[in-house]
């Protein structure tokens, strides 16, 4: 009984140590954050149980599974432009496209669990860029006015925020502000614009990374429709003449237009009476013998 359990502490560590022994992959960082045009370091670590040549692949996940180290070399759009030191693959030059989920395999083919894994996503950071602004150079009083700001290039998405006359302009919603400001679009709208609104709009971006971005500042002029007695006067008056002087137009066309009808029609009808009581003057035979007759 004494020797069983002696062989059982001794050979149970060994059975537990052998079958617990595999392939291990770790990483160091399997959140990366890195700027565009940098490089990228995913990292990928591995142990095996015994000392050979594991099988390594690199593979990124998206809406297809591409591979990025595959049968000892990078393919696609990583050849060229990637190194790799024991497992780990260094990118250079990053861009946005690279962002994405990578996964690191490593088949060690001797080892009882052959296969080890690990995950490492890459977000690629854009710089923050000069926002453009479309703001009108003039608007009605009273109408309804947006003001548009964009930067769609930058990761991640950003913040708008307005300024007149360089003054932040409030977010805030309260009954005596005309305007309502959209952080997340870059709208600025003016729900009924007044003559105080003019002036001169910038849009300024930020996402927490880097300094903020701002478009160059625009004039808003803002016009309003005054009516006074002169302007009245001025407006009817013209208005009169002007449909004086059609009125007489239009009579003179038409005057001249019935007086041609009328004479044609009485130079007519005064021919078909003349012509209803003509006779043929006499023929000249007739004359000639009358004449020779009297004589």
């Amino acid at each position: 009984m004494t020797t069983t359990r002696l062989l059982v502490f001794f050979f149970l560590p060994l059975v537990l140590i052998h079958g617990t022994i595999s392939v291990i992959v770790t990483t160091s960082n399997p959140k990366m954050e890195v700027y565009e045009n940098t490089n990228a370091v995913l990292s990928c670590k591995f142990q095996t149980e015994r000392k050979t040549v594991p099988r390594i692949e690199w593979k990124k996940k998206g809406q297809d599974v591409s591979y990025v180290y595959f049968d000892g070399e990078f393919t696609g759009l990583f050849k060229g432009r990637a190194s790799i030191d024991g497992a780990t693959v260094t990118l250079h030059g990053v861009n946005q496209k690279d962002s994405g989920v990578y996964h690191c395999e490593v088949t060690a083919r001797q080892d009882k669990i052959r296969l080890g894994e690990v995950t490492v996503s890459l977000n690629v950071l854009v710089p923050l860029h000069a926002p453009s602004c479309h703001v009108p150079e003039i608007a009605m009083s009273g109408s309804v006015v947006e003001l548009h700001c964009e930067d769609k290039l930058t990761v991640p998405p950003v913040a708008y925020n307005w300024y007149k006359d360089n003054r932040p302009l409030s977010t805030a919603q309260a009954p005596d502000i005309n305007y309502s400001v959209d952080n997340k679009t870059g709208t600025l709208k003016f729900k009924s614009l007044s003559k105080s609104d003019a002036g001169q709009y910038r849009c300024e971006t930020s996402n927490g990374i880097g300094p903020p971005k701002s478009c160059v500042g625009q004039h808003l002029n803002v016009t309003e429709f005054e009516l006074n007695l002169t302007l009245v006067i001025a407006v009817g008056v013209g208005a009169a003449l002007l449909l004086l002087s059609c009125s007489l137009a239009v009579c003179l066309c038409c005057q001249r237009g019935y007086c041609c009808c009328y004479y044609k029609e009485r130079i007519g009808g005064k021919h078909k009476r003349n012509m209803a009581n003509y006779s043929p003057p006499p023929d000249p035979k007739h004359y000639k013998h009358t004449e020779s007759f009297v004589i």
